[in-house]
């Protein structure tokens, strides 16, 4: 049976329209489909191969470790060299007080996790999430996720949790001590990169410190690198409680992370006893790629050229009078245009020229950009140049 017609037939499928590229391979920054067509992917598959594809650090560490051994025990019983390495090169990117590390399978189960972790040890139920969020998609997750067409098919989802607005401050008044947790995305990214003032951000952990409420920042998209610094609340001068991680940290490996303070992050240990539990997280091949992913970060990856290389991008795009409005967080981008139809015409041409775009699900009149961080400057001009010709194409 040909190809597509199986994808379509026999395999789950997320939407009615999936772009249908048919991949054989993959290097740097460039997806080979099946008849030898390159691809610019300058959304990393969802802000994930933050690296490109395959880098060879990882390829060469992930052979070794296939040697070494696979899965040995569900995570949290046997001590290994992975896991190790990685709560080592990861903490080196923290500040000192995020000190412990829970290694899930994904972004969305990091959310999950923190939604019991931030009941358990505050000893409270009411959750606070923000208008325009995204944390993903398992039943947690999306409660705490604002777009209300995609949750109104599985209600009832979790109770006791509230919406308020970014950068809106007299909402903060609705953190009380009955606010176990507030969840937020530093960036909000299905929203269309929507970036918290740092005045609020400073309010914000103001009053989750005065109400004895911990604040969650969701970085599994903003996160390592991507805006410019290694985690995005570096740019506002403050501490989450909790963080979680996923996407880019696997290094294209499937791995997520919840970020805490050990005496926070212990409370799974004993109140109850097996609190949290997971089969496969923490698996020695996806720890292994995040330990040498953070530690190419730190060595290989020049921030401020992530910031500097994002300014190109953006002055090159948004002089184009069909873009309404842009926002930016170093490689983080978000271009609005007049329609979601105009958006689809912008994404289409981009693929028959070459180039991989996306949209976003609760932003649909904007394109998104997300490239990998080691994109060279030529090459991100290459990309200004063929998007602009396809913004041009769609009016």
């Amino acid at each position: 049976m040909h190809n597509k017609k199986v994808f379509v037939n026999h395999l789950g499928q997320t939407t009615t329209h999936p772009l249908l590229l048919e991949i054989d391979h993959a290097e740097g920054i460039y997806l080979y489909d099946k008849s030898g067509k390159r691809y610019m992917d300058m959304i990393s598959g969802i802000a994930v191969s933050s690296l490109g594809h395959g880098h060879p650090r990882i390829k060469e560490a992930l052979k070794k470790q296939i040697e070494k051994h696979l899965h040995v025990m569900v995570y949290g019983e046997f001590i290994q060299d992975a896991q190790l390495e990685l709560s080592k090169n990861l903490r080196a990117l923290l500040p000192d007080e995020l000190n412990g590390l829970y290694i899930v399978n994904s972004g969305t189960e990091a959310n999950e996790a923190a939604i019991k972790l931030c009941k358990v040890f505050t000893g409270r139920s009411e959750i606070i999430s923000f208008k325009g969020a995204y944390h993903g998609s398992t039943n947690g997750s999306l409660s705490i996720s604002s777009n209300e067409k995609r949750k109104k098919p599985f209600r009832p989802l979790l109770s006791n949790i509230q919406f308020i607005k970014l950068n809106q401050i007299d909402d903060l008044k609705l953190i009380t001590k009955k606010t176990a947790g507030v969840f937020l995305e530093t960036i909000q990214g299905d929203a269309g990169v929507q970036i918290p003032d740092r005045n609020f951000m400073t309010a914000l952990r103001q009053r989750c410190s005065e109400t004895g409420s911990l604040l969650i920042l969701d970085e599994i998209q903003c996160g390592l690198g991507r805006t410019g610094q290694y985690f995005a609340f570096e740019h506002y001068g403050i501490v989450p409680d909790i963080l979680t991680l996923g996407k880019a940290l696997g290094g294209g490996l499937p791995i997520g992370a919840l970020v805490a303070p050990q005496k926070i992050l212990s409370t799974f240990s004993h109140n109850p006893e097996l609190g949290h539990i997971t089969t496969f997280g923490g698996h020695p091949l996806n720890a292994t790629s995040a330990a040498v992913f953070c530690d190419i970060l730190t060595k290989e990856i020049d921030l401020s050229e992530v910031e500097r290389l994002g300014q190109i991008l953006e002055q090159m795009l948004s002089k184009h009078p069909a873009i309404k409005a842009s926002r930016r967080k170093g490689m983080l981008f978000a271009f609005d245009m007049e329609s979601s139809a105009q958006v689809a015409k912008v994404v289409e041409s981009c693929l028959k020229n070459g180039l991989i775009l996306f949209w976003f699900l609760s932003h649909p009149n904007s394109f998104r950009i997300s490239p990998p961080l080691n994109i060279t400057e030529n090459e991100i001009v290459e990309a200004g140049k063929i998007i602009y010709n396809a913004i041009e194409e769609s009016i």
